[in-house]
């Protein structure tokens, strides 16, 4: 069967192939060979400025050639190394060939050419690949995250004085503001996309066990490692990693998805805090022209996107999880497990970027309904039993959890009346009985206000 959208395996590939486009050049096998012949072009590039006796300096017209293979790499290229790679059967030995394939016209790089891979292992082009793919498709995660709380910090603002009544265990709560709520949201994600930016990307350019073996008995004067540290951190822009084996150990990935999970947890508790205000009529959905709630339910307005972020927020999380679990997991020296896990990072990613894609759509279709909110809060004048009792204890009323506790607990019909007549019989200051009879459900809110303009 021919492939297609309709015929992909994945949804990020079929249903969802718009939403993940993004990454394509950033996760796909076409951007893992893009990097890896960035980076041999680059290691072969530092070698000739290294003063090997055996390898004269590149060019300037050779090294622009040598960047060139990278800043240039197409698909046709990508699918030649491709076609290398079925008689070497080692996708990264068949970039070293392509390579050497491209520069054999050319005298100069021809002659440079067997230094192309040089006391190098696989994992010293792959790792740093990966690193330069982390890289950027970190930024576009952390950039998609900000405007997505960029959204959040806007109703925070829009509805920072309407007063809501809150519901700790499903019941009726001490009332806060909606744009209280939606702080707090914004706050906890600008704590995670700072995790997720403050991951240090690791790399190593070190040989088959991390030793310099080959390097060391080709070149025993030579300083290699902080030869390799310059590659990495000044060309590569990563930051070097000075105990490895064969691999870098992947820590820093298990940190760097660690950290997205929990940003996409935190939106998963989103998804599911706004769903549950739409059920109780907080929120209403602007409709789409042309657009089915239920197929056999006509008047309906489901409140699909967010399930959808959360479903795939949920996907996204399984695979972040795997990969944080595995990745840091290889036994003795190397083995190979790490190698087909990681060509899943941008399914992960692309499962994030559908999940944002999905609840961005569904904050952008809410509408406050502020009727139904003001009749649920002025419902339950039960909620300022906190607030008498707390007075109470201030001023040395005996039992005042107590008292309040029998009066309101359980009990229907709570009203302003039945609280007034409770107030004034009070043994407490003129005072601050005033201020309790002034009280209604709607001002007990605190400092929620200032809190939802300071997010």
């Amino acid at each position: 069967m021919d492939f297609s959208p309709l015929t992909a395996l994945s949804p990020l590939d079929g249903r969802y192939a718009r939403q993940a486009d993004a990454l394509r050049s950033i996760f796909s096998e076409y951007a893992l060979m893009k990097a890896r012949v960035k980076v041999e072009t680059e290691w072969l590039i530092a070698l000739s400025e290294f003063g090997l006796p055996e390898l004269a300096e590149i060019s300037d017209h050779g090294k622009a050639f040598l960047r060139g293979l990278a800043a240039d790499f197409s698909l046709e290229d990508c699918a030649q190394i491709k076609e290398i790679e079925k008689t070497t059967n080692h996708d990264v030995k068949a970039v070293e060939y392509w390579i050497k394939g491209q520069v054999a016209h050319d005298a100069e790089l021809a002659k440079a050419s067997e230094f192309v891979h040089f006391a190098c292992t696989s994992e010293d082009i792959n790792n740093t690949s990966h690193g330069i793919m982390l890289t950027e498709g970190r930024k576009e995660l952390a950039d998609y995250l900000e405007e997505v709380r960029g959204k959040l910090v806007a109703f925070a603002h829009e509805w920072a004085d309407v007063p809501m009544l809150a519901r700790t265990h499903g019941q009726h709560a001490s009332p806060t503001t909606v744009g209280k709520e939606f702080a707090v949201f914004a706050v906890r994600l600008q704590r995670a996309i700072e995790s997720i930016r403050g991951v240090k990307i690791l790399a190593k350019m070190n040989g088959a066990v991390g030793n310099f073996n080959a390097h060391l008995i080709a070149y025993p004067e030579k300083d290699w490692e902080a030869f390799a540290k310059n590659v990495v951190e000044n060309r590569l822009g990563l930051s070097f990693d000075t105990h490895t084996i064969q691999i870098q150990p992947h820590d820093y990935m298990a940190e760097l998805f660690q950290a997205v999970t929990r940003a996409n947890t935190i939106l998963i508790d989103l998804d599911r805090d706004v769903w549950g205000y739409i059920s109780l009529g907080y929120f209403h959905q602007k409709l789409k022209a042309g657009e089915v709630g239920s197929s056999t339910m006509p008047h309906k307005v489901n409140p699909i996107d967010f399930e959808n972020s959360e479903g795939n927020l949920g996907m996204a999380n399984a695979f972040l999880n795997h990969l944080a679990g595995k990745l840091p997991i290889s036994r003795w020296q190397r083995d190979l497990t790490d190698s087909t896990v990681l060509r899943n990072m941008g399914v992960a990613f692309g499962y994030c970027f559908v999940g944002y894609n999905a609840l961005e759509r569904g904050l952008g279709k809410l509408q406050i309904n502020l009727p139904a909110i003001a009749k649920d809060i002025d419902s339950a004048w039960e909620v300022l039993a906190e607030a008498i009792q707390t007075v109470m204890r201030r001023y040395g009323v005996p039992k005042p959890y107590e008292q309040l506790k029998a009066l309101t607990r359980g009990k229907d019909g709570i009203t302003e009346k039945v609280l007034a007549d409770f107030i004034v019989k009070l043994e407490i200051p003129q005072e601050a009985k005033d201020r309790l009879l002034k009280l209604t459900p709607a001002t007990y809110v605190g400092k929620a206000a200032e809190l939802a303009r300071r997010a």
